[in-house]
């Protein structure tokens, strides 16, 4: 979230009665999202074995062989080498507090209205939008377009360098896609690297993110065409994504009103996911957890969160379009709950935001229990990475909206809240339905 803070990282160092209707609402989405599946043909995966820094990815999401593990041998490095150990924090570790962002930002806001800062074309106003947004909204002087940009980085999360970089580039076009921006015009690569790195470390490893965050860039349909690399104590990758749109072109994230339902396109439990992948080093961290959780169960649920981290959300953005969403944002750093609170707070209607199911990758909830309630998974405190995007749509839109997605792209979304008359929050009912994601193992499959 460009806005909610991720420039501003540290870098030194009973509701039964509302719940009806979602349950209701979730049930018809579950049966659309059977048939779908029935439809959805399966194309067999690539191989691309010739190359270690290949990615070998079918055109079927489903098949389990996304991506083979890391070899650091294969590349002539130790064997115990970890990406993820040049860097101290990651996921909400490394966000500045959003209760103190929100007051760090204030010397930036602009003394005047906003609506006195509104370009016109044709006598219609053309919104600017700045801090507190996912992107920036900045009216041009040529003929009622618009310039809209974001920025994000953030330290190495996983230990695959390529998949790190794929993951860090789906993040930065998150925030455009939150505003159903879905065409980024240019793209600058921001990259630190890490000088506790050797001379090896950083010749396998720079090249194979900046190959990774390339590769992303040219599935979204952009190119990357300058940046900036510069040395730091820790590893960060990032970038900048910019684009020139018509009015029509982004939604606006303000227009949700009591009677909407909220949908969420991804999982949760990236973030516990990728801890307990590293906890597998550790022997006395992977004691709290193994009597919930198998070293298999770890191994696919990190391989499920490198996969929906990778994953555009371009297609969600560009469904909010044709489903008339009336709000957006994508869940990153702050969890669902406080992206959801930041949305809500920019709503001019009075309203609030009340979600009943978490969708959670397979047994990351059961983790997230195991370890005290560390990472507040059900409180929708967890940090989430390149997360999915959280919609206000219609109720009569959102079903065919989930059974659209999954049609285009063979994954689910879910109904997950609705939206009420409130005074611009969002709140997480004491005991949320938790969807496990995928419901049941399928063999050969990894949703």
């Amino acid at each position: 979230m460009a806005g909610y803070g991720h420039p501003y990282v540290i870098h030194a160092a009973n509701l039964a009665q509302q719940a009806e209707p979602v349950r209701v609402a979730h049930e018809q989405q579950q049966q659309q999202q059977q048939q779908v599946m029935h439809q959805y043909q399966q194309q067999g995966p690539q191989d691309a074995l010739a190359q270690a820094a290949q990615l070998e990815l079918g055109q079927n999401p489903n098949a389990l062989a996304i991506r083979r593990p890391f070899d650091p041998t294969a590349h002539e490095l130790e064997a115990n080498f970890r990406l993820t150990r040049f860097a101290d924090l990651k996921g909400r570790g490394c966000k500045v507090p959003q209760e103190v962002l929100l007051k760090l930002l204030e010397g930036l806001q602009d003394d005047q209205n906003q609506e006195e800062h509104s370009a016109h074309f044709m006598h219609v106003p053309i919104p600017r939008i700045g801090i507190g947004m996912d992107a920036s909204i900045t009216p041009l002087r040529h003929s009622g377009l618009s310039l809209v940009q974001t920025t994000d980085f953030f330290y190495p999360l996983v230990e695959d360098p390529y998949m790190q970089g794929k993951i860090a580039c789906a993040n930065v076009l998150s925030d455009l896609y939150a505003m159903g921006v879905t065409e980024c015009d240019n793209m600058l690569m921001l990259l630190a690297v890490s000088t506790k790195m050797t001379e090896k470390e950083r010749d396998v490893v720079v090249p194979l993110i900046m190959r990774g965050f390339k590769d992303c860039a040219l599935e979204a349909g952009t190119t990357v065409t300058g940046g900036q690399t510069v040395m730091n104590p820790w590893c960060t990758i990032g970038g900048v994504g910019t684009t020139i749109c018509q009015p029509n072109e982004f939604i606006i994230p303000d227009s949700a009103v009591v009677g909407d339902v909220l949908v969420l396109t991804k999982p949760l439990g990236t973030q516990v996911a990728l801890n307990a992948h590293q906890w597998l080093d550790q022997p006395e961290r992977w004691n709290r957890i193994k009597l919930v959780v198998s070293e298999e169960d770890v191994r696919k649920a990190y391989q499920r969160a490198m996969d929906s981290m990778a994953r555009l959300n371009r297609t969600a953005s560009r469904l909010m379009h044709k489903y008339n969403a009336h709000a957006a944002t994508d869940v990153t750093g702050f969890g669902l709950l406080g992206h959801a609170q930041a949305l809500a707070r920019n709503q001019k209607a009075e309203v609030g935001f009340v979600i009943h199911n978490l969708p959670v990758i397979a047994k990351m909830a059961a983790v997230g229990k195991a370890c005290g309630n560390m990472f507040q998974l059900a409180q929708g405190n967890s940090a989430e990475t390149s997360g999915g995007l959280l919609i206000c749509l219609p109720r009569e839109q959102a079903a065919a909206y989930c059974k659209d997605i999954q049609k285009v792209e063979g994954y689910q979304a879910w109904i997950i809240g609705i939206v009420e008359k409130g005074n611009r929050t969002a709140r997480i009912i004491d005991k949320p339905r938790v969807i496990e994601v995928p419901a049941k193992e399928k063999e050969g499959e990894l949703w």
